[in-house]
């Protein structure tokens, strides 16, 4: 029977629970794979630090080399998050010839290029299923299963943490700040929630998908990030009564050479599949012009099913006779041929406070016609505050720019802009 001698760089949640998986399932992987794990090293900070994990503390290590240049070790993974020192170790693992399996989305997101290039050159392996939906096997996806398709369109629901907050916004009525607080008590938002709630999780997440979905490098800046701050229970209840769900969507579209990408606030119709995607659980939703329209929904975050997607990858590298990598030109730039457009077309939803005057509507209605910007539905609201009426509409299909030029004429004295949401189908 094969055995796979690995090292771990980090021994947090996720390595605790790639440890017990790798343990407790010993024996089903030596029947299924024929190879047997043995974890040789495992790189902490601390040796003497309290661990929930099963870990024989004879086997930590706080010296990196031990992991990094033990020629036993013939696969080393990676648990430690952030782009340094991770991106830096994992490339001393590759090119001590040694196979890479990570979770951490902001290593691969930024430094994919020099990760791939490392790994080809010595002939080893690079596998970061685990980092983008936890158990949703999203990348195998894109890489194996859809490469007879080209992929045109992907949404998807891939930070449970916003999706949490602004579920429980949608079913109690509660303000975002009230139910972030309490996200935080439950442990599925860090005390710092700038990278969930300001979209940038989900931008690093994109930038992986996108490229292997569009057979092209997607950078992390080329990605239009905008987070849940500023959402309103107004917004959320007002796009309910119209019958749209409020979600943090990720978008990537392809048409020719020309590619959308961006992370933001995004009202569904409530039959969408995405819609009924609830709580802190994750899903994608993409087209290709072969498959037609499909889904992929799952546990996106946690600790046992992020462990899980590791050790699949782990497994997957263990018994394969060559390792693969993704064939489009991986490099620091994207190909000269690709355009990355900030001016793409969708529907808005348009919050405003109007004065409570006859011909208020008509000066809207004009100030949107004059950029091409048409109305399609309007709700108004009860006044909340004397003279003043919040109206909401819904536009037809319109460019970014064009909707952007519209709200530029709004007249103050007419009304003030509240909110601005776009809505997709």
């Amino acid at each position: 029977m094969k055995e796979i001698v690995i090292g771990f760089l980090g021994c947090g949640n996720v390595g605790g629970g790639v440890w017990e998986l790798l343990k407790n399932f010993a024996p089903e992987i030596a029947h299924r794979d024929q190879v047997t794990i043995r974890v040789k090293k495992v790189l902490v900070r601390d040796v003497n630090k309290a661990r929930t994990c099963s870990v024989p503390k004879e086997l930590l290590t706080t010296v990196p080399e031990d992991v990094l240049c033990d020629p036993e070790i013939s696969m080393v993974v990676e648990f430690m998050g952030g782009e340094q020192p991770a991106t830096e170790y994992m490339l001393t693992a590759l090119k001590n010839r040694k196979t890479v399996v990570t979770a951490n989305k902001v290593a691969v997101a930024l430094n994919w290029h020099r990760l791939q290039e490392a790994a080809q050159k010595s002939k080893v392996g690079l596998y970061y299923e685990a980092s983008v939906c936890g158990a949703i096997p999203i990348i195998n996806v894109l890489m194996s299963s859809l490469q007879s398709n080209r992929i045109d369109k992907l949404m998807g629901i891939i930070n449970g943490t916003t999706n949490y907050i602004l579920s429980r916004m949608y079913d109690s009525g509660e303000d975002y700040k009230i139910v972030l607080q309490d996200a935080q008590k439950l442990g599925l938002a860090e005390p710092n929630p700038a990278s969930d709630v300001e979209g940038m999780d989900a931008a690093y997440k994109l930038s992986i998908m996108a490229s292997l979905a569009f057979h092209a490098r997607v950078l992390y800046r080329n990605v239009f990030r905008q987070g849940i701050t500023g959402i309103t229970q107004m917004d959320i209840t007002c796009g309910k009564e119209m019958g749209y769900v409020l979600k943090l969507l990720a978008i990537a579209k392809r048409q020719g050479n020309t590619i959308e990408v961006r992370v933001h606030p995004t009202f569904l119709p409530q039959d969408h599949p995405l819609s009924r995607v609830h709580g802190s659980f994750n899903a994608v939703y993409l087209h290709g012009h072969a498959c037609q329209d499909m889904m992929l929904q799952g546990r996106g975050a946690g600790d046992m099913p992020t462990a899980s997607a590791v050790v699949g990858d782990i497994l997957h590298a263990a018994t394969v006779a060559v390792h693969s990598h993704p064939t489009f030109a991986n490099r620091a730039e994207p190909d000269a041929s690709l355009t990355f457009t900030d001016n793409w077309s969708t529907r808005f939803f348009v919050r405003v406070s109007a004065k409570d005057t006859p011909g208020t509507l008509q000066k809207i209605a004009g100030w949107m016609a004059q950029e091409n910007v048409s109305i399609a539905t309007m709700l108004q609201k009860d006044a909340v505050e004397e003279g003043r009426v919040p109206l909401v509409f819904i536009t037809h299909e319109a460019s970014e720019k064009a909707m952007q030029a519209a709200l530029s004429h709004m007249e103050k004295d007419v009304c003030t802009v509240e909110s601005v949401i776009r809505v997709e189908a």
